[in-house]
């Protein structure tokens, strides 16, 4: 595979952290270029990020040293560094849509942690062992943009890494409601315990627009592609709550779920466990051999114990079990600025490149 020189916008927050060691040692990707707010451009990025380091592995060595340019200012000097860039800038939705526009236009493709773009019809939000074939609608991307290699791809929001994929294998059997409570980690505030002292021996239940991505975007993920746009599926109907835990990653989901076609508890297990997507079949550098992990025991997952599961880019599903109110229930696991945030847009990167969308 060829080797790509990467760039990182918003290399300094939480997520932009993690990218950073994500990348450290990847096969494909090379770290050429950070970017940043402009307090932070022009200074190094060991120095800028030493007192604020919050992964659990030291700074990149070979990142210490790097000189971070102005996420906004220094657009074109990056463009002419790099093959494409991670996005995962904190900026307002509109800035982030012109900011990733300009890269996008410069012939740089993007692969976004951000929302900004999610509801953009020709924009793919792709969750890669679900639906890859989105991709496609890259090309009406690209001619509305005037662009021949420059385009913006998304990963979806956190919250959906748990749920979505366990409910995806099940939908050829006629999925009918489903309500989600989602319990997640305080990372994805891009805070840590220490730095959240509220959350301590509490429960905060409002995360803010969590809720409406979390019954809006699976539908755009079970979407068709038709006339250059991505059409979301009417079915099935989402509904959820959301609430912040004193966990530091790892976002847990309790699901109820209706079911047209009467399949055994057995059968949906076996599904699981035998649902495999295009990163598997590809070889991804990043991609867990098995996606869907199933466990038998009655008090796992639990957050703390499985959500590092194959480097953490695995789902974690148990106690499905009949309900009186739907047809099954059960719980799903998923780390959040693995599989959720950074390692989803590492995968998602791994994925348009082997797919021959980053060339």
């Amino acid at each position: 595979m060829k080797q790509y020189r990467v760039g990182i916008i918003g290399a300094t927050g939480m997520v932009g952290q993690r990218f950073a060691l994500l990348l450290e040692n990847h096969p494909w990707f090379r770290v050429t270029a950070l970017a940043a707010s402009p307090r932070s451009a022009g200074k190094k990025y060991g120095d800028v990020v030493k007192d604020r380091w919050l992964m659990p592995k030291p700074i990149p060595q070979s990142m210490q040293d790097m000189i971070i340019y102005d996420a906004t200012g220094d657009i074109k000097t990056i463009t002419q560094q790099v093959d494409f860039v991670f996005c995962a800038v904190d900026m307002k939705k509109d800035e982030i849509r012109e900011l990733e526009e300009a890269y996008a236009k410069l012939e740089c493709p993007v692969v976004s942690n951000n929302s900004a773009h999610r509801a953009t019809p020709d924009v793919p939000m792709i969750m890669p062992e679900l639906n890859p074939e989105h991709a496609a609608v890259i090309e009406a991307q690209r001619r509305r943009l005037g662009t021949k290699r420059g385009f913006i791809a998304v990963k979806s929001n956190c919250s959906l890494q748990s749920y979505v994929p366990a409910v995806y294998p099940l939908l050829p059997y006629g999925v009918g409601r489903v309500l989600v409570s989602t319990y997640q980690a305080i990372s994805g505030a891009g805070k840590t315990l220490e730095s959240c002292p509220e959350i301590i021996d509490n429960v905060i239940p409002y995360i803010g627009g969590e809720e409406e991505k979390s019954e809006r975007e699976p539908m755009k993920i079970f979407g068709k592609l038709e006339g250059g746009e991505i059409i979301p599926a009417s079915a099935p109907s989402f509904t959820s709550q959301c609430l912040r835990v004193p966990v530091s990653d790892g976002h847990l989901a309790a699901v109820f779920m209706d079911l047209e076609e009467n399949l055994s508890k057995q059968q949906i297990i076996d599904i699981w466990k035998s649902f495999s997507g295009k990163p598997q079949e590809l070889g991804l550098p990043s991609a867990p051999k098995q996606f869907l992990h199933y466990f038998e025991e009655e008090n796992l997952p639990q957050t703390k114990l499985q959500r590092d599961l194959e480097n953490g880019m695995a789902i974690s599903i148990g106690r499905l079990r009949a309900d009186t109110q739907y047809s099954y229930k059960f719980v799903c696991l998923s780390h959040n600025t693995l599989r959720g945030a950074a390692g989803g847009g590492v995968l998602t990167a791994e994925l348009l490149c082997a797919l021959g969308y980053i060339d």
